[in-house]
């Protein structure tokens, strides 16, 4: 298969490069500026397309790396012309986004899929070097899935077949993981910098703490990592702490907490935390 890249951001230098440097045939890019594609292009030791029908033409698996937003724009463009060879096949690495989004792409041809890397993409000429470590998710036409899934497998990056429907779902899970995780955090150092810490205090405090559970979770599971008051059916210092959250905070709390109690429950069956269910209720909490 030769791989004709549309997008030169973080995401499509990263791949370029990870696919190169394992002797995967990338033929080039194609993206919305000059500069963009010229340097992907240096970068990887590919060829810098000036247009997006010359990469598609000339390319029988094409990769989407734009922006979530832009995939329907970049689709659009596509289908106004026709190509010389049928069955090309166009992949796309949204989290949210299913293949559905090349809509009507059998009536020019294409097979579609998407795969998505559970990572996050930091930097465009470093990120790649951490690849070989990635678990991707897929999804698509089984026509697409049967010659892309042998990239994944040839580069030893396992891989998750999942259903189309599920991608938005699969997609805010990461997101609760990842990025509401740092939110979780900065809610708990700014109250830690209300009661009088410094923010550098505040984050040096809790260090120990962030990474000693990120480890435990990692290596055990989320029943043998717990602790805490919900954990020991302390419903005292619950109700304390209830006391002292703010509005947004409480409904963090609540939220957080009734999951919380769910994984007690499984850690200590034989543990009754029906006093802490209906303190976490929304009307027994205020």
């Amino acid at each position: 298969m030769k791989i004709g890249i549309i997008g030169a951001g973080k995401v499509g230098c990263s791949l370029g490069r990870y696919f190169v440097e394992q002797g995967i045939d990338v033929s080039g890019y194609s993206s919305k500026t000059k500069e963009s594609v010229e340097t992907a292009a240096t970068f990887t030791n590919t060829r810098a397309y000036d247009s997006l029908y010359q990469l598609v033409s000339e390319n029988n698996l094409i990769f989407v790396t734009t922006p979530d937003d832009c995939i329907s724009e970049v689709w659009a463009q596509i289908v106004q012309y026709d190509y010389n060879e049928k069955s090309k096949i166009i992949c796309h690495f949204s989290g949210s986004l299913s293949s559905d989004v090349f809509l009507n792409r059998e009536k020019k041809g294409f097979y579609a899929c998407s795969f998505h890397p559970m990572y996050a993409f930091s930097d465009k000429f470093t990120s790649y070097k951490q690849l070989n470590q990635v678990m991707f998710t897929a999804e698509g036409d089984k026509e697409a899935l049967i010659e892309v899934c042998p990239l994944w497998e040839r580069l030893g990056n396992p891989f998750f077949v999942i259903e189309g429907k599920k991608k938005e779902r699969y997609h805010a899970a990461a997101s609760l993981i990842s990025n509401m995780m740092i939110g979780l955090y900065q809610m708990g150092i700014d109250m830690l910098v209300d009661c009088g810490f410094s923010e550098t205090e505040a984050k040096r405090l809790v260090k120990p703490l962030v990474e000693g559970n990120i480890q435990n979770l990692l290596q055990t599971s989320s029943e043998q990592a717990l602790t805490g008051p919900i954990e020991r059916g302390d419903v005292e210092t619950i109700k304390k702490h209830l006391a002292q959250l703010t509005d947004r905070e409480r409904q963090v709390y609540i939220g957080l907490g009734q999951t919380l109690t769910e994984v007690a429950k499984r850690k200590n069956p034989h543990k009754d935390y029906v006093v802490i269910e209906e303190l976490l209720r929304g009307d027994k909490a205020q």
